[in-house]
């Protein structure tokens, strides 16, 4: 279902409604197999993504940690480049830090000072999250199913070294079409970005995975997601990290 709804744009009912004894550990299951499946015709595993990070999003959807998703070469948008509504089903916007690694992280027992020590340059990006589920009605077996809901994402041009910056504290002002619509700060993710990316490799040792040095990681947005209408233009404004950019196309329709 989720691969049709990925490959047509078309949305799917949630999972969970026709299989309701759907686990967390079939719906990674589900994940990896989709993502093998685009592998296989040729995509690049790039990073990660973590989500869920934020209280709010773990309250909404009745979890107490976050989940995670995979980050594929065909994902990337460069900084400013149009972005197509028509190759995404239900697109929404989060501006987060992202992570470049300098070395590999494996878990389990990694520790926040750990993943500091692993991250080499952060930059300021802008996540295109969705969902392949109709309007969005998912539960945490549906999302993690979904490779948590991943779409695109933009990366700035500028990259900083961690060891420069409280990531913490780090500001961003995200604009829509020019108007400021949300604020945010780094401690928003888990109360520390780095302490997803440690989280993330120690969850992901239950799959004996290792992030490697050169990919790149997603923390969680430090924001509310911020619904797409044709034609917006959203810039994040990040403190010490500089600005990035997402432009969508003024129409969903496919081009002939």
């Amino acid at each position: 279902m989720l691969w049709n709804a990925d490959n047509t744009c078309v949305p799917v009912e949630p999972l969970t409604d026709g299989n309701p004894e759907l686990d967390i550990d079939d719906a990674y299951a589900i994940q990896s197999r989709n993502i093998d499946r685009r592998v296989a015709a040729g995509a690049h595993i790039q990073g990660r993504k973590v989500g869920l990070t934020s209280r709010t999003m773990q309250e909404l959807l009745g979890v107490d940690e976050p989940d995670f998703g995979v980050l594929l070469d065909d994902m990337y948008v460069e900084d400013g480049d149009e972005i197509a509504l028509a190759e995404l089903v239900q697109p929404r916007v989060e501006a987060e830090m992202a992570f470049v690694l300098d070395s590999d992280l494996t878990g389990p027992g990694v520790t926040t000072a750990n993943a500091l020590t692993a991250i080499g340059g952060v930059l300021p990006a802008i996540e295109i999250v969705d969902s392949r589920v109709a309007d969005w009605r998912i539960k945490l077996v549906d999302t993690v199913a979904d490779n948590a809901s991943s779409g695109k994402l933009v990366l700035g041009g500028r990259i900083r070294k961690v060891t420069e910056l409280d990531l913490r504290l780090i500001g961003m002002a995200l604009s829509r079409n020019g108007a400021v619509i949300d604020t945010g700060a780094g401690a928003a993710a888990l109360g520390n970005p780095a302490r997803c990316v440690a989280w993330l490799a120690n969850k992901l040792a239950q799959f004996e995975i290792t992030l490697r040095a050169g990919e790149v990681v997603l923390p969680g947005a430090v924001h509310r997601m911020v619904t797409v209408a044709p034609g917006d233009v959203f810039r994040a404004d990040f403190a010490h990290l500089g600005a990035v950019t997402a432009r969508f196309s003024n129409n969903s329709e496919v081009s002939s």
